[in-house]
């Protein structure tokens, strides 16, 4: 492969590394963030959230840069960003300047998930265009590990006043990497052919691209993507419509794949991951989670290896194998083990009189209605495990309440906790390695493949609205699942969000079976003269 074009790759999809990082990196800071500037619960989730909300607007806002002044110059400005966003985190000086530091790399998040895969496909050539793209992918992943282990380094080096600053700033050192080598990077040569009109640079870089082709092949390749530009300038749509008759079956494809992407329950395992293990009562659920990490990262790589020669659509019908397999056992498992409803009980006992124990020692900063809350839960909480152990569900011990203190609460749910988890036997490994084909199902399937596959499907002249629309889709579904699991998870049964998922994933293999084109090995243009012809 052409040495130049992998380290234009790489480069571009370093974007993919900062956003895995950022993304992650606060988890090992929000219990800090809440107790300095005294938050309150709603208060404390909104500025956790600032970087996903942010996230949001760039994916939708991402393809106006991207088009009018030119991928390279998008990932710079993405860059900056990155780079503003982790100095005003590091040295936020209230709640407020936090909220806007977070949000503005937020924004460059969801602007990298328009422009770097974007960048990637038009100047990939189509035998490498999925492995090339699908390193952005790989460097989410990468980022998430990093994140993960900076934070925990951070913690044992660094003042516990100030760590949580460290594990925000040091996102700067990566953001400068990433912003100077994106100056090295040429135009995408499909840009400046369709865009800026300048086919003799469109010209050079592709010869940068292909040093094997003639003088002929070049002519005929920028030609294509002249006579593509032309053919989609007949419509008379092209320029100024997005949502037309001609562009129905890419828009359509970019929404159920990122839509499916989501709905596979892929960022509820990963954010939640160490909590669904506890459920499943895994007593290190947090080295179990570890486990998944690394899993996700061999298997996208995998996937990598695998997209240029399988194809697209043979991978993510492997993935949604793996997908239907590891969410229906899961499913059997959290609905058929009364054990697992006790451990369930016991986890949300526990951790509710644990949060009310810190709020009486003055460990937590919290409102009246804070508290009002706290207590309610840790009553609704309480019920349920008596529920739970009553004798015709339960053949272990049978929990009643009667005037125990909350530390007497805690330490009680705990116990049961212990006592379910050691009667579930090999349930508990069954549902770890449930996760773990789950996470690598996703990892070679429909995560290797969202962001090559929306690059490839929409014309040159609308390809930055449709990787937006594609991102944009993936990130909203994203921000409602993760507010909308906390609730689900503490009203019904995980076995009911482990089945709709499983469903999500029978209706994504029926879509690929039946509708989903192949591209593997086609040029761009060919792509979209198909699909626009259709």
């Amino acid at each position: 492969m052409n040495k130049k074009l992998l380290l234009w790759a790489i480069t571009s999809a370093l974007a993919g590394f900062l956003f895995g990082f950022d993304t992650v990196v606060i988890s090992g800071a929000e219990s800090k963030i809440q107790q300095l500037w005294s938050l309150s619960g709603s208060m404390h989730g909104l500025a956790i959230s600032a970087a996903l909300w942010g996230t949001v607007l760039g994916s939708l806002i991402g393809s106006i840069p991207a088009a009018k002044f030119g991928r390279k110059k998008t990932l710079v400005a993405n860059g900056v960003l990155f780079v503003v966003g982790a100095i005003g985190s590091a040295i936020a000086w209230d709640v407020s300047s936090f909220f806007i530091f977070r949000f503005i790399g937020g924004i460059g998040i969801g602007v990298s998930t328009v422009a770097a895969p974007l960048f990637i496909s038009e100047i990939s050539p189509a035998g490498d265009r999925g492995k090339l793209t699908g390193l952005f992918q790989f460097n989410i992943v990468f980022g998430i590990l990093m994140a993960f282990f900076s934070n925990y380094i951070i913690i044992h080096l660094a003042p516990e006043e100030t760590a949580w600053r460290w594990m925000l700033g040091i996102q700067l050192l990566p953001a400068l990497i990433y912003t100077v080598m994106c100056f090295s990077l040429p135009e995408s040569p499909r840009w400046l052919i369709v865009n800026a009109k300048k086919d003799a640079e469109g010209r050079h870089v592709f010869s940068l691209i292909n040093p094997k082709m003639s003088d002929a092949q070049l002519d005929e390749l920028v030609q294509s993507v002249k006579e593509s530009a032309a053919s989609e300038d007949k419509s008379h749509q092209s320029k100024t419509k997005f949502f037309t008759k001609r562009l129905r079956y890419p828009i359509l494809f970019a929404f159920l794949i990122a839509t499916f992407n989501q709905l596979s329950g892929i960022n509820i395992i990963l954010y939640f991951a160490p909590r669904l293990l506890g459920l499943a009562g895994m007593e290190d659920p947090v080295a179990a989670s570890i486990a998944l990490g690394f899993t996700n990262l061999i298997a996208t790589f995998i996937g990598i290896r695998l997209i240029d020669i399988l194809g697209r659509k043979t991978l993510l019908i492997i993935g949604c194998v793996g997908y239907i397999v590891s969410l229906s056992v899961c499913t059997y498992a959290f609905f058929h083990y009364d054990e697992l409803k006790v451990v369930s009980s016991a986890v949300d006992t526990a951790s509710s009189a644990d949060k009310l124990i810190k709020m009486d020692k003055g460990e937590v900063y919290f409102t009246a209605e804070d508290h009002e809350k706290a207590v309610a839960d840790f009553n609704s909480a309480k019920q349920a495990l008596t529920e739970a152990t009553a004798p015709s569900k339960y053949t272990g011990t049978n929990v009643v309440f009667d005037g125990e203190s909350i530390q007497e609460v805690h330490d009680i749910a705990l116990n049961i906790k212990h006592e379910a988890s050691g009667s579930l036997g090999n349930v508990s490994m069954t549902v770890l390695i449930c996760m773990v084909v789950f996470i690598a199902a996703h990892a070679i399937g429909s995560g290797t493949i969202i962001w090559v596959f929306i690059s490839e499907i929409f014309p040159n002249d609308q390809r930055a609205k449709g990787q937006s629309l594609g991102s944009f889709t993936h990130w909203i579904f994203a921000a409602g699942l993760t507010l909308v699991f906390p609730i689900a998870i503490a009203h019904f049964d995980a076995g009911y969000m482990f089945g709709f998922f499983c469903f999500m994933m029978i209706l994504q293999l029926i879509w690929c079976l039946g509708m989903m084109p192949e591209t593997k090995g086609r040029s761009l243009e060919e792509i979209a003269k198909a699909l626009s012809s259709k």
